[in-house]
């Protein structure tokens, strides 16, 4: 599994996988919050970084920029499982398989049967 380091409130480092992907979604709590919890329908604010499994290239990451807020129940599967009962201050690693991430067709830079390897740090719900 992918390592996580780095303090709250600053961008995490990753360390690239080895090995075969899972076959589940994993979450792992790298820093448990203390503030409110996600639930199902939240609007979240958070910083994240997207690692691509198959290279261990880091995607994307919000922190070169701004916090993204969204609906949880506006984005894909893996997120929609693997974040409620987050508390805001946590930081979750997620470890998403292609069926609850982008599946057989990709989306953007991800390429088709990517297993998606997501930190996410919960700055607020709303």
């Amino acid at each position: 599994m992918p390592q996580v380091s780095g303090a709250a409130n600053e961008a995490p480092t990753i360390t690239a996988p080895t090995g075969n992907p899972p076959q589940e979604l994993v979450t792992e709590d790298v820093i448990t919050g203390s503030g409110a919890t996600a639930e199902a329908n939240s609007t979240l604010t958070v910083h994240y970084t997207l690692m691509a499994w198959s290279t261990g290239e880091v995607v994307e990451s919000s922190w070169s920029g701004e916090p993204a807020t969204f609906g949880l129940n506006q984005v894909i599967l893996g997120w929609q499982q693997g974040i409620p009962g987050m508390k805001v201050g946590g930081r979750r690693l997620l470890v998403i398989p292609p069926a609850l991430g982008y599946g057989e067709a990709g989306g953007g830079p991800i390429g088709p049967n990517e297993t998606l390897i997501f930190v996410v740090d919960l700055i607020n719900i709303s």
